[in-house]
Formats: C-alpha cells, sequence, structure tokens
C-alpha cells in the first residue's frame, strides 16, 4: 500500500516535471551555443592582437573560420580548436545566420560590426550575438 503510494507519488512528479526539465534543456543548448559563438568571436579578435594583423570571422550556418588579412578572401587560419580545414564547429543543434562577417583589426575594433542570429534547430528560439566596432563581443535576445 504505502509503496504504491510512493509511486504514484513518484510519477506525479515525474509528468509535472518533464515539461518544464525539457524546456530548460532547449534553452539552455541555445545559451551555450551563444556563448560558444561569442567565445570563437573573441578568439579571433585576440588572433588578430597577436598576429598584429586583421583577421576575418567567417560564418557559415554551422562553422567559423579565421582567415588572415584584412578582407575574407584570405587563407583560412589552422590552429588549435580548427580542424584541417581550419573549421570551429558550433554546436549541435544551433545554426547561425549573420548580417556580416567581422573583421578584426591588429588593435581588436571590428571593422565593419556584425550580429549573428544564434537559432535552436528544434524550437526556433534565437540569440543574438553582436560585434561592435569597438570589438566587444555581447549576448543579447
Amino acid at each position: 500500500m504505502e509503496l504504491a503510494l510512493v509511486m504514484g507519488i513518484v510519477g506525479v512528479l515525474t509528468a509535472v516535471a518533464t515539461p518544464f526539465f525539457l524546456s530548460y534543456y532547449q534553452a539552455s543548448r541555445l545559451r551555450v551555443g551563444a556563448e560558444e559563438v561569442a567565445a570563437f568571436l573573441n578568439q579571433g579578435r585576440q588572433l588578430g592582437i597577436r598576429q598584429n594583423a586583421g583577421v576575418c570571422v567567417h560564418i557559415t550556418s554551422t562553422a567559423l573560420q579565421y582567415r588572415l588579412g584584412s578582407s575574407c578572401a584570405g587563407a583560412a587560419w589552422v590552429g588549435p580548436g580548427t580542424d584541417t580545414n581550419g573549421n570551429v564547429k558550433v554546436p549541435q543543434g544551433v545554426t547561425l545566420t549573420t548580417t556580416t562577417d567581422p573583421i578584426f583589426s591588429y588593435l581588436g575594433a571590428a571593422n565593419p560590426g556584425a550580429t549573428i542570429t544564434v537559432t535552436n534547430t528544434q524550437t526556433g528560439q534565437a540569440l543574438s550575438v553582436t560585434v561592435a566596432a569597438s570589438g566587444r563581443v555581447s549576448i543579447g535576445p
């Protein structure tokens, strides 16, 4: 009798908690994707400062590339965090769209600035990662 009561309570709690957990999980996946994109952009900025040269962060729907030079026509940079083609993959379950590819100067400023939209492929929710002309990278709704 008591075991059945405990099992019933556990079942009800599980049924109530599951939708909240799934919603939290999807929102967390999106937030993590946006934070990783912001980190990759900051890494590109630091690469430009360290190399004392311009660095373009070329953005596709599933990956980013660092390209040395003052335009995105340069060769892809291959190093820590990239595959053999110079791609930095974004987390599974998110896609990227951008207004333009930001190009960081040797001083860390971005010309042009950009807004990258990170979208959860399952829910359609999105967050924006913004690169200001000063080079500052921020995450917002």
